[in-house]
């Protein structure tokens, strides 16, 4: 009985029919022979799962697996076709295919009934030297040379929702403005996102945030609120407050007119408090600093990315390429995130990325039925022994 790998049962968290869907509405396999974006997509996510540290050893390794090729459905590749497509292919395959995985994720968040809780910011990724410089040196900044990754993370089930690639000097809150904002959800950022009119649009969808005041913040106090003596000596002040100017400088006017609160947090380690800013009035001052310390959680899946994923060293570089490989990258991520959650896996998501990378063609199936048979065999033989010598 033919028994599918462990690459294959991956692959199942993107359906084929869904996939096809994707290049048709784009149209990407017109001038496309052999080498699709199936296919494409297929080598790219073997790249990430494999470790693999360039085209030829990737060609190499893959096509080593010949005999798993059909069930994948696809074939052999070629270093300098892959490069090919990786150059010159648009991202947008791959972009709505991570955002079919992302809305996959999303459903299942909804249908738990969990609190939704969503970290957001972005990560720089440095792209400096031969052939990068061409495109990254017209938009580079004092600090970075390259591209931000920009995700939206949803804390509960650890798995990016939202993403956005940019050049490196455009500003945050320029794509906070694309963030889909979902009614009573809570989104966590920090004062890099300072827009009040933004602020005002998640006010709007019937959503909460969680932010910081920037210093020269220009507030009225309205009211102070008590502090619980659990929280006294941690939560400083608990404010009431409104903005005091309509004019945010120049032409632009702040649409933001009810009122939030203002909560100062004391750092131990730092001389100076933490002043969060939120339109929530009703939760517990403890509770709100502790949603914003929780997005130290995205973070953290930036260094997981970088250093588990293949995101620093780039198998093309053009622009597409770069792309492409940062795509692929959260769509392995979705992948395996996915995978630990349909078997239940109770490790570590990067135990369950280790597994997978030892494992990828191997069938768990068969190699479960053969330990099973082996260990009847011990068995049995363990029981005819005793019988000679009883």
């Amino acid at each position: 009985m033919f028994r599918i790998t462990r690459f294959q049962e991956l692959m199942k968290g993107v359906p084929r029919g869904a996939f096809d869907h994707i290049v048709k509405k784009h149209n990407g396999d017109k001038y496309s022979k052999q080498f699709g974006h199936w296919e494409h997509m297929v080598a790219m996510i073997y790249a990430q799962l494999s470790g693999a540290t360039g085209l030829r050893p990737l060609e190499t390794s893959f096509n080593s697996q010949i005999a798993h090729h059909y069930h994948l459905g696809t074939g052999c590749i070629k270093r300098s076709t892959l490069a090919d497509a990786n150059s010159a292919r648009k991202d947008a395959v791959f972009a709505d295919t991570a955002e079919y995985l992302m809305q996959k994720v999303s459903r299942q968040l909804r249908k738990q009934g969990q609190e939704l809780l969503y970290l957001l910011d972005s990560t720089s990724i440095t792209l400096k030297g031969r052939e990068f410089d061409s495109w990254t040196l017209c938009n580079k900044t004092r600090n970075t040379q390259g591209i931000k990754l920009h995700v939206l993370y949803a804390k509960k089930t650890q798995v990016p929702v939202w993403q956005s690639i940019s050049a490196a000097n455009v500003n945050d809150v320029e794509k906070a403005v694309d963030v889909p904002l979902q009614r009573s959800a809570t989104y966590v950022f920090d004062k890099g996102y300072c827009d009040y009119n933004w602020w005002h649009r998640i006010e709007t969808a019937g959503a909460w945030f969680v932010t910081r005041f920037k210093s020269n913040a220009g507030v009225r106090i309205e009211q102070e609120r008590a502090i619980s003596e659990l929280a006294t000596g941690t939560v400083l002040q608990d404010q009431i407050v409104r903005f005091k100017y309509k004019h945010q400088g120049g032409k632009r006017i702040n649409h933001y007119e009810k009122p939030l609160r203002r909560i100062a947090i004391a750092r131990h380690d730092k001389p100076t408090p933490l002043i969060l800013a939120t339109n929530d009035l009703t939760s517990d001052a403890l509770e709100i600093a502790q949603r914003y310390k929780e997005r130290w959680e995205i973070e953290l899946f930036f260094k997981w990315v970088k250093q588990h994923l293949k995101i620093k060293k780039f198998l093309g570089r053009t622009e597409n390429a770069v792309r492409i490989q940062l795509l692929t990258a959260l769509i392995s991520y979705l992948l395996v995130a996915l995978y630990k959650q349909a078997h239940g896996f109770k490790k570590s998501l990067w135990d369950c990325l280790c597994l997978i990378r030892a494992t990828l063609f191997q069938r768990p199936d068969i190699d479960a039925s053969a330990y099973r048979k082996r260990r009847r065999q011990v068995e049995e033989m363990a029981r005819v022994q005793l019988g000679l010598f009883s």
